[in-house]
């Protein structure tokens, strides 16, 4: 306590106005930094300045090379300690690292962590003592989209076990007004079980042209085949896929169709139905299904034609799941893996009410899915046993090697 005293005295000497403040810390933090790069150049040679240990050691002390970088005080010149040997490298300031472009990367760093313009440019402020504009951020963050093109062309794996899709909506504005967007995801279980992001797709309208793009555009990135495809109840996908994969089952996603179908029910029987409903989708086989599907029918018919419709009519593609084993059955029954990644999307997109255009949504979306993929270093649970699963019942299509 007694040093910083001292230390706050010593400052306060001949200090008249803030400026004058800023002017002795930024000299403090100078002279700190000048000593912290003398301990690592001692530690990194092994001995100290002018010790004679040194003599004839391989390597040595040879100047200085001046940078000058940012702080909080405004810029301040450094020195820099070289060896000769040019191994040297500090860890206060990167050797050669250039101090905007890492301004530009903590830019980056907030934008994905869904920092609003605003936030971005207070804490450039608090930190730096520089002015970040709306624009810059803008210009910054632009500087990513050919990663994202890469991305969104780099080729992809002959085979995806699982696909998963689905979509998460946003507010964009568009010709001077707010629509409602919404970002196709295409979710990927490769043949190892990790999960891929295969692609996002911006647009306001679903419909069987826009997914046979979709499909035409991964079979180009080179996928030759997908086993199962789960989804929601997406317009026109069916169509779409099975001209492009047509070997490929569809799943609908039962749990989606479950909350569809409880729309149309008043709450005094919502609870009876759900559990008439649950005989149904848990049951142990396709016969069992069907045979509790009749007597679901045969009672609620009367009251509620529209649910007893919809169940006909997406049989085929919410039953698929009942020909597998129980470990595909609760990974394939529902969306809830694609589901857990826009969540994760929507942690870091809500604090934003609307975009100014597709390609600042793009970007956010882009760069959560980076930090997402971090978190995702396991295959998926009991995939081993899925994989063995898989191998069996499309052998003809899983060719001998393929599965590591």
């Amino acid at each position: 306590m007694q040093n910083k005293s001292l230390l706050a005295k010593e400052l306060a000497k001949g200090c008249r106005s803030m400026d004058d403040i800023h002017e002795k810390l930024k000299d403090l933090f100078k002279e700190t930094l000048q000593q912290i790069f003398e301990a690592e150049m001692e530690e990194h040679l092994g001995y100290a300045k002018h010790d004679p240990v040194g003599n004839n050691s391989g390597n040595s002390r040879n100047g200085y090379s001046k940078k000058t970088v940012k702080t909080r005080f405004g810029q301040t010149e450094i020195e820099v300690p070289r060896d000769r040997n040019g191994e040297f490298e500090p860890q206060i300031v990167k050797k050669y690292e250039n101090t905007s472009n890492q301004l530009e990367d903590q830019i980056i760093a907030m934008y994905a962590k869904g920092l609003s313009t605003r936030d971005i440019e207070k804490h450039m402020q608090d930190i730096y003592g520089i002015d970040v504009s709306p624009t810059m951020v803008s210009k910054v963050t632009d500087k990513i989209l050919p990663m994202i093109a890469e991305w969104q062309s780099r080729p992809l794996d002959r085979i995806y076990p699982i696909v998963f899709l689905d979509a998460i909506h946003f507010k964009v504005r568009q010709d001077s007004r707010i629509v409602n967007k919404a970002a196709y995801s295409v979710l990927g279980i490769n043949l190892e079980g990790h999960k891929e992001i295969l692609g996002i797709w911006v647009g306001e309208h679903e419909s069987a042209k826009f997914w046979l793009n979709v499909c035409n555009e991964l079979k180009n990135r080179g996928v030759e085949d997908i086993l199962i495809a789960c989804k929601d109840g997406l317009a026109g996908f069916s169509e779409a896929i099975n001209a492009v994969f047509p070997q490929t089952e569809l799943q609908l996603c039962v749990i989606h169709q479950i909350r569809n179908s409880l729309k149309y029910v008043p709450y005094k029987h919502k609870k009876e139905i759900m559990a008439d409903l649950k005989k149904v989708y848990q049951a142990l086989t396709l016969e069992e299904a069907e045979f509790a599907f009749g007597e679901f029918k045969e009672k609620w018919s009367n009251k509620y034609p529209i649910i007893i419709r919809s169940w006909e009519n997406n049989w085929s593609e919410l039953t698929t799941y009942f020909k597998y084993p129980h470990e595909i059955r609760k990974m394939i029954y529902t969306t809830n893996i694609i589901e857990g990644y826009h969540r994760q999307l929507r942690k870091v997109t809500k604090t934003k009410t609307a975009y100014p255009n597709d390609e600042a949504l793009i970007k956010i979306v882009y760069l959560a899915t980076m930090d997402i993929y971090k978190k995702w270093t396991m295959p998926l649970k009991d995939w081993g046993s899925c994989i063995s699963q898989f191998a069996i019942y499309f052998r003809d299509r899983i060719k001998p090697g393929l599965i590591i």
